[in-house]
This record gives structure tokens, C-alpha cells and sequence, in this order.
């Protein structure tokens, strides 16, 4: 009668289960993002009957923009280079047979500077002259703007405003000295923005001084990394890059002295080399980079049949930067066994094996970029 009694209460929780309206949560809840960068949320329905539909609205039943998409199953919306007008909130609705649940996703869209400056890239003047540099930005909040002259690796700041959109640089020529790269950079708290002009003084030869933001860089494994070199002198140096016993990576893109690198990996660590060239002679200036990677965790083997009493020897190994520890688990929360034993090169083993020891175990392999795991399924025969 005890069996048939909680065989009841327990079809009737089971069916109170199944017959919930869905509940979701969102992944993230919120996001800030840089104009025209892309994000995505991810609709997860925890709890609920199945089938569930998925929808996503916006705020009074706006359409969503024309760079908003949903993927196949609903449940994941991706912002593709995001703008201002997509700030705001997004409400993923599950609907079944019981009812609707929904979640709240807020995206905001940082707005960093732009730089506009007159004239464009290049300027002439004859010693004597004076000529007039204009910088106007955009952004929000405001950003602060700033002129500065770029002289031997350094940056002497000639004019500067907090509280308008332009700002002007007045450049007297009495010397070749008084030409050369003048930078306005606009800032707020979202990002910086900066577009440069060369003074070029008609009559004396210079010979080229190159300059880089950085000397020393770290970057992870698949960003973009970014390098700026700068040159003085007259003629105005041509720029071109260069890595130490090894050509540039195959995805790199030159453009004046700025050198970009995509989807960098191990291989691409190194010495990389800014040459800036004119008639009057060269000049090099040097970056240093080290790529760091995620660990890539594997286990040998990833499978293990035994009896009970025999002994267990598995293998986490990992790939990537170093040092990598490692942490073994049992998934489902269960105790290891009291026999088990882990080395810190990530070697598990049990001496005598128990029935009680099947199930899954888990290797997270862990270094100073992130983390990565990895799974062996254990059967323990009687």
C-alpha cells in the first residue's frame, strides 16, 4: 500500500512538472558593447513543457533592426555591428501549452570618439609660414580633445579642450625642426580616437627618427593585435614592416605605419620590425610579442572497462601557455574514490578498483589565459 501511495504523489509531481508554463533565463543579462562591435544573447528555457516556442520582441512591439538576428532554434540573438539604435532591452518570450514565461536581456552601445581633422594627412608649409591644424570630434559623453606634436618618442601637448567639439593648433615654421607628425586625440570613457598630420617644411632634409606606442606586448590567442609606428623627418619617411627571421604572419594588414595582425597564434610570437626610410637615411624601431593560449585539455585514454580491484592510471594532458595545473572531478557531484590519487602533471589513478567508481570524471586544465575540460567515462565491471 506504501509503494502504491508514493508511486501516486510521485506521478503527481511529475505531472505538475511537465505541466509548468516555460521559465527562461538569459545569458548575459547585460552587455556593453563599442559601436559596431557584435554581440549575442542566449535564451535558455530552464523548466517548463515541452514543446516551447521562442520569440524575441522589442520594447512596444518594435520590429527588430535590420542587424539583429535569430538563429535557427530561437534562442540565440546576435547583434551584428552593433549602433545606437540598438541599445536597449531585449525580451525573449517562451511560450507552451500551459502559458508564456519571458527574460530581460539589456544591450548598451558605447559610443567612443571620432577624429576629423583639416587639412587631411598631409600639410606644406615654407619656412616663415604658419599654418592652421583643425580637429573636430564626436562622441558621447564628449570626449576631451588634444593636439600634440610627436618629437623623439615623446608627445608635447600643444593645445587642448574639455568642453568643445574643435579645437585648433596653430604651427609656426621657423625651422625643418618645426615639421613634423602632429596627432589630435580625442578621449572619453568609452575609447580613444586620434588621426595625425604630417607638417612638411619646404627646404632642409631631416633623416627619419622611428618611434612605437609599444615596445612590449602580450596578446591571446585569435585577437587582433594592433601595432602603431610613427616617423619624423623630411622627406617624410616611408614606413614599412618586417619580422626578425620570419616573414609577417600570412593574415597581417600594412597600412602606413600601423601593422595589424588577425587571428594571431603561437607561431606568430616575435620581434617585429617598424623601418622608416627617406632620402636622408632609415631608422628602426622594435615591438616584442608574446602570444598566450588557452589550454587545450585531452585525456589517454578517454574511455577505461576494468573489474572490480583491478587499478586505474588516466592522463590529463594539456596544451598551451605554461604553467597549466590541473583539477580532477567526478561529474555529478560525487566523492572520489578514497584510492585515488592525482599527480600535479595530471595523472589520476585508483589502485582497487570499486563498482561505485563508474561514472564520468572530469579534467579542468588551468592556466593564466583560462581554462578547458575534458571528460573519461569509467565502467567497473563486478
Amino acid at each position: 500500500m506504501e509503494v502504491i501511495k508514493a508511486t501516486l504523489i510521485f506521478s503527481s509531481l511529475l505531472l505538475t512538472v511537465l505541466a509548468q508554463k516555460p521559465v527562461v533565463s538569459m545569458e548575459p543579462r547585460t552587455a556593453a558593447v563599442n559601436q559596431d562591435d557584435t554581440v549575442s544573447f542566449r535564451c535558455r528555457v530552464t523548466s517548463g513543457a515541452q514543446p516551447v516556442q521562442l520569440e524575441w520582441k522589442r520594447p512596444n512591439n518594435q520590429p527588430l533592426a535590420d542587424n539583429v538576428k535569430v538563429g535557427p532554434d530561437g534562442s540565440v540573438l546576435t547583434i551584428a555591428f552593433a549602433r545606437p539604435g540598438n541599445q536597449g532591452q531585449y525580451r525573449c518570450i517562451a511560450t507552451n501549452a500551459q502559458g508564456k514565461g519571458a527574460g530581460m536581456a539589456t544591450l548598451t552601445v558605447k559610443q567612443p570618439p571620432k577624429v576629423r581633422v583639416t587639412p587631411a594627412s598631409q600639410v606644406k608649409v615654407k619656412v616663415g609660414g604658419v599654418t592652421s591644424l583643425v580637429c573636430h570630434a564626436s562622441g558621447k559623453p564628449r570626449p576631451s580633445i588634444t593636439w600634440f606634436k610627436q618629437d623623439a618618442g615623446r608627445e608635447v601637448v600643444l593645445v587642448s579642450t574639455t568642453t568643445d567639439t574643435s579645437v585648433t593648433a596653430k604651427v609656426t615654421v621657423t625651422a625643418p625642426q618645426d615639421g613634423g607628425t602632429f596627432v589630435c586625440r580625442a578621449q572619453n570613457k568609452d575609447g580613444t580616437s586620434e588621426e595625425k598630420v604630417e607638417v612638411l617644411v619646404e627646404g632642409g632634409a631631416r633623416e627619419p627618427k622611428a618611434t612605437v606606442h609599444q615596445t612590449d606586448m602580450v596578446a591571446v590567442e585569435g585577437q587582433t593585435v594592433t601595432m602603431h609606428c610613427q616617423a619624423t623627418g623630411f622627406p617624410t619617411p616611408v614606413i614599412t614592416w618586417s619580422k626578425l627571421r620570419a616573414p609577417l604572419p600570412w593574415q597581417h594588414k600594412a597600412e602606413g605605419g600601423t601593422l595589424m595582425l588577425s587571428n594571431v597564434g603561437r607561431q606568430d610570437s616575435g620581434q617585429y620590425i617598424c623601418n622608416a626610410t627617406n632620402s636622408a637615411g632609415f631608422s628602426e624601431a622594435y615591438v616584442q610579442m608574446e602570444v598566450d593560449t588557452l589550454p587545450y585539455a585531452t585525456t589517454i585514454p578517454d574511455r577505461v572497462t576494468a573489474r572490480r580491484g583491478d587499478s586505474m592510471r588516466v592522463q590529463c594532458i594539456a596544451h598551451g601557455s605554461h604553467p597549466i595545473s590541473y583539477r580532477w572531478t567526478r561529474v555529478g557531484g560525487a566523492a572520489m574514490s578514497s584510492g585515488a590519487k592525482i599527480t600535479k602533471e595530471g595523472v589520476l589513478t585508483i589502485a582497487q578498483l570499486k563498482v561505485t567508481d563508474s561514472g564520468t570524471y572530469k579534467c579542468m586544465a588551468t592556466n593564466h589565459v583560462g581554462n578547458s575540460e575534458t571528460f573519461v567515462t569509467v565502467t567497473v565491471r563486478a
